[in-house]
């Protein structure tokens, strides 16, 4: 695929960006069926919210052709082969992950209504309805957002600057394969599709790391689309939806304490194996962890997304050996603001510690900077989070305070209840 021209020959009345509801992240589907199980009748808000104010969505964007993008998206459904893959496949080892009563209701639904409004140079966008149906938008919605903003900077550019372009952002992804090769024994997927270049860049990506790393490192992409076509493992566990929604429906702060550890009972009920991952974060890992009942020191791992990486890493190392287990055995799974430095440092750190392994997302699939004029590929953070459940808004207050969200009376009322104490601020890099 000659992705300059592609680009170039963007003749049609719309250019799909997302063509299939399973062009999704992993841990959607596996938490939607979770959802769909458990709190089925939860009604919850989706927020578009853009941390990098000096990006000008709706200056960049035209507003009509992002209503397009979300209306085709709207108009989407599983295919044939896409139920099939999804019914008989084999994830994380197990046949008929998806229970039939969950791919029945997926197979006929059609993504609800949004609200879009202009706010100045930004675009508020909200989704609102029964929690399985409203989730289901949060990876289409930020894909098409980053893709219409690339178009927009790409569509200024002449064809053979547009080879160029590709030309050096293919050479800048090879090198960062080529020093990867390097690290005996890495194991490494793609997390990157909420914050791509482009559908056609993350596939190019993925295959890239295929051929350059191979399949013993390259262990697979979070993307099920891309997963599907490309015969890879699709890749993903929960996110902190999960909790966040879980402790905005707590009526007291009793419950709400109990609510993080809710959510991982109910999983634990569901899944084994290397799905049995924790992530800790959301409202302070060292509390977390500190307060987590003896089972859930049995999971298979933890994964790190905030916060001081090698922290939280000997965090969990300390804990598992508190506990009586053998850190050794245990996965560890580094998925924050990741590019090869890090990775590597990390690799050579942890290696035989632990089994580390790293989800590589918007620095593998949208690293585009310094290869344009005023950097105006470069990619930032923008994120599409649930604000409310049943009417009570969500809070996150992370390892990292930048990251925090949630009305600042909530918030003090979360660190409170968690025993969330001063937290050291880290720069957001994506």
């Amino acid at each position: 695929m000659d992705i300059a021209t592609r680009v170039w020959n963007h003749k049609w009345k719309i250019d799909p960006i997302v063509r299939s509801l399973i062009d999704n992240d992993f841990y959607k589907l596996l938490m939607c069926q979770s959802v769909f199980r458990n709190k089925p009748d939860a009604q919850v808000r989706f927020s578009l919210i853009n941390r990098a104010q000096d990006v000008p969505l709706a200056k960049l964007i035209d507003e009509g052709e992002l209503r397009e993008q979300l209306d085709h998206i709207r108009s989407l459904s599983l295919t044939r082969g896409e139920s099939t893959y999804l019914r008989g496949n084999t994830f994380y080892g197990k046949r008929q992950m998806f229970r039939p009563d969950f791919m029945e209701w997926f197979e006929n639904l059609r993504l609800p209504e949004y609200e879009l409004t202009r706010v100045g140079d930004q675009y508020e966008l909200t989704f609102e309805g029964s929690w399985p149906e409203v989730m289901l938008w949060e990876i289409p919605a930020l894909a098409v957002l980053m893709e219409l903003r690339s178009r927009a900077v790409l569509g200024k550019m002449g064809k053979f600057e547009l080879q160029v372009l590709y030309a050096r952002a293919t050479t800048k992804l090879w090198e960062k394969i080529e020093r990867l090769r390097t690290a005996p024994g890495l194991k490494l997927a793609d997390f990157g599709t909420r914050r791509r270049h482009s559908y056609l860049w993350q596939d190019w990506c993925v295959q890239a790391m295929l051929e350059g790393l191979g399949p013993d490192a390259f262990i697979g992409t979070s993307n099920v689309h891309i997963a599907m076509r490309r015969d890879i493992e699709a890749i993903g566990t929960n996110a902190h939806e999960l909790p966040m929604v879980y402790s905005a429906l707590a009526q007291t702060d009793e419950a709400l304490a109990r609510a993080p550890y809710d959510v991982l009972s109910d999983w634990h009920d569901e899944h084994d194996g290397n799905l049995r991952i924790i992530l800790p974060d959301t409202y302070g890992t060292k509390g977390f962890l500190e307060r987590a009942p003896d089972w859930l020191a049995g999971w298979t791992g933890i994964r790190i997304d905030s916060g001081d990486p090698a922290t939280a890493a000997e965090t969990a190392i300390n804990w598992w050996k508190s506990r009586g287990e053998d850190p050794t055995k245990k996965l560890v799974i580094f998925s924050d603001g990741l590019d090869v430095d890090k990775i590597l440092e990390l690799h050579a750190q942890f290696s035989g510690r632990v089994r580390p392994s790293f989800g590589w997302g918007t620095l593998m699939t949208n690293d585009f900077r310094g290869l344009t004029s005023g950097d105006a590929l470069a990619p930032f953070s923008l994120v599409c989070k649930a604000v409310s459940a049943n009417g009570s808004p969500t809070v996150k207050l992370s390892d990292n305070p930048r990251k925090a969200m949630g009305p600042q009376a909530e918030i003090e009322r979360y660190k409170r209840v968690f025993g969330v104490g001063d937290q050291d601020e880290m720069e957001v890099v994506v």
